[in-house]
């Protein structure tokens, strides 16, 4: 790692090797979260891998810089604050801009796994508010 908590060239992640269950508070139930890169400085990008069970979605929460979500398997849904909720598929991607307040999880019927990529700003990525 380099001082500024990125890797210092290229590195590879095997799939399986960081992987948690999510800080208590932020979903309607716990869900695997895999850290894949994770800046500590102003503007470094942080990403995750992470899966959820049928039903579990994430309490409202923001971005200071934005988040782009890809999705990787199963049926996914996302809402920003007064929006309409949309389905994601598999290869689908969605952009929330920063400070935008949403949510993301997972359709009734399947887990749902996504990519999540998001920056650093005055030591967070993510502020997290009420329950869905």
């Amino acid at each position: 790692m380099s001082r500024q908590g990125l890797p210092a060239a290229m590195t590879v992640i095997r799939a399986g090797t960081a992987v948690a269950r999510a800080p208590d508070g932020i979903a309607s139930a716990p869900f695997w979260v895999e850290s894949l890169i994770s800046g500590e400085r102003d503007g470094e990008p942080t990403a995750m891998r992470a899966t959820l069970d049928p039903g579990v979605r994430t309490h409202w929460h923001s971005h200071p810089h934005g988040q782009l979500l890809l999705a990787i398997s199963g049926v996914g849904l996302a809402q920003a604050r007064d929006g309409a909720v949309a389905e994601l598929r598999p290869g689908d991607a969605v952009w929330f801009a920063p400070d935008e307040v949403h949510w993301h999880g997972a359709g009734t019927a399947s887990p749902f796994s996504y990519v999540s990529i998001q920056a650093v700003q005055g030591g967070t990525a993510v502020r997290w508010y009420e329950p869905v």
